[in-house]
């Protein structure tokens, strides 16, 4: 965020205060949630003022320089290594560095004999081996980290070759989101028209990221090397860690049984089906008791239930994108003109937006009582496997006692209460550009104890100097935003919050 530079391209190299607020929150989350990641600093804002269309709609608006200082071992990334690609045949593109091997060779030796000296004591002989032992390490260290991205619902956004870190950080936070409503397809980035980078497509784009290095890494890792070991290593590691870490999220702590995975399937179908909060409902499965009566069970459903979509929730989740003209158009279209079409549109695009037609007029149909209704037959199915699973748990133990605080322990310890949910951040932008960094600054504490309850959280007081201004902003954002506790459901205003 400092200003023009020699790679700045045509941009003018500043960053603003909301994308920084975001950026320093959110690194500082992920660290705290124990999830590999770069780190912030700080984050100092000035008076300078640049332009930015924010949406991409014709409407910019003026925004305050923001330097954020962002610390990791490293910021070379997978593209680092493409600096170095030949000529594309298709597009006549080549890196900038394109046969310089010398200069590939010295960054190579670099991050494994700096990042990686466990491999380069081992392989010091053997150049080879010394490569595809770095590879297939990278390879798992990011299966590793897309499982933990998956398991706390947070969404990259851009995940590109130049947002990847050779040692398998989180790095470069842009249109980041963290999912609220369980969503397969949830799509934090307005400006991902394609859904390519989409929290369901995470596991598929990182692996292709990794494919793009092993070409890049051409000659001094044979690409026959490399592609069986992405084969190899990569969906077996994804799935072991996220498999190991949704059995701690539903305090499966005694067995490892083939069957999980399918309890875990369908726990989020469920919560897919009932629009079900992927953060809120996961904290709440720890106070689920196998031996419930009937009107404890009532109770959790009622509370479980308290936590899915609402009719005007789904309402706006599934409006209608496109004028009923347009969609008529793009159908014609799609028949008569398939290669006309392919500029405007794809047939999964179409289909989605058919699909959110049919929804959105059942809708109309249903009420509250009939969701609540639905909703509660669901959980109330998913919940007498998960109850027959945890009995499993304990068929041989002595002290069920004990295994019950275990479980609650690991559960508690896996499901982070608070997020850095797309409403709370704006909360904190909104007061920061009014003056106030008060507010920046309690997200900042929660964030850093994203496991606990906030039993005596209080407000951080700014200095004194700056109170009354402090004061003044606050009231202003006050009027604005009703105050919610940090670990609720998102307000219906935030489904209109778009981050590009």
């Amino acid at each position: 965020g400092a200003g023009l530079t020699p790679f700045s391209r045509q941009a003018d190299g500043r960053k603003v205060l909301r994308s920084s607020i975001r950026e320093f929150l959110c690194s500082e989350a992920m660290f705290h949630l124990g999830i590999p990641t770069t780190r912030a600093g700080t984050c100092v804002t000035s008076d300078s003022k640049v332009i930015r269309d924010i949406f991409y709609d014709g409407n910019p608006k003026n925004e305050r320089c923001t330097v954020v200082l962002r610390i990791a071992s490293t910021f070379i990334r997978f593209g680092s290594f493409e600096i170095f690609k030949p000529t594309d045949e298709y597009t006549g593109r080549k890196g900038p560095s394109v046969n310089r091997n010398d200069i590939r060779i010295q960054m190579l030796d670099y991050v494994i004999s700096t990042f990686y000296p466990e491999i380069q004591e081992a392989y010091s002989d053997n150049s080879i081996q010394r490569n595809a032992a770095f590879f297939k390490e990278i390879t798992k260290r990011t299966a590793r980290l897309v499982a933990e991205w998956q398991c706390v619902g947070f969404c990259h956004g851009v995940l590109n070759t130049d947002n990847m870190s050779i040692v398998g950080l989180t790095i470069d936070y842009g249109p980041f989101g963290f999912m609220d409503r369980y969503d397969p397809e949830h799509i934090c980035n307005g400006s991902d028209n394609t859904g390519r980078y989409g929290y369901n497509k995470q596991p598929e784009i990182c692996k292709w990221n990794l494919g793009k290095l092993a070409e890049a890494l051409v000659p001094e890792l044979p690409l026959d090397i490399s592609e069986l070991i992405l084969e190899e290593e990569y969906d077996a590691e994804f799935e072991r860690h996220y498999l190991q870490k949704m059995r701690k999220k539903l305090g499966l702590i005694q067995l490892e049984l083939e069957e999980d995975s399918k309890l875990v399937s369908e726990l989020l179908e469920t919560m897919h089906l009932t629009g079900g909060d992927f953060t809120n409902i996961f904290c709440l499965l720890s106070s689920f008791s196998v031996a419930s009566d009937p009107s404890e069970l009532e109770d959790f459903l009622e509370k479980l239930t308290s936590q899915c979509a609402s009719v005007e929730e789904l309402k706006v989740a599934f409006k209608p994108q496109m004028d009923p003209r347009q969609l008529s158009m793009m159908l014609m279209l799609a028949q008569s003109n398939p290669q006309l079409f392919a500029l405007f549109g794809t047939k999964a695009n179409i289909n989605k937006e058919l699909e959110r037609i049919e929804q959105f007029s059942k809708l109309q149909q249903l009420t509250a009582a009939d969701l609540l209704s639905r909703n509660k037959r669901h959980w109330k199915e998913w919940l007498e496997k998960y109850r027959v699973r945890l009995q499993r748990e304990v068929e041989n133990l002595c002290d069920a006692d004990a295994w019950s605080t275990d479980r609650v322990k690991v559960m508690n310890s896996n499901n982070p209460k608070y997020i850095l949910r797309n409403y709370i951040a704006q909360n904190a932008i909104e007061a920061a550009e009014n003056g106030d960094f008060s507010e920046v600054r309690n997200v900042l504490r929660l964030l850093e104890n994203p496991f606990q309850e906030a039993e005596g959280f209080r407000e951080v007081k700014e200095d004194a100097e700056e109170e009354g201004a402090a004061a003044a902003a606050a009231a202003c954002a006050e009027e604005t935003r009703s105050r919610l506790p940090y670990c609720s459901k998102p307000p219906l205003w935030a489904s209109e919050l778009c981050v590009t």
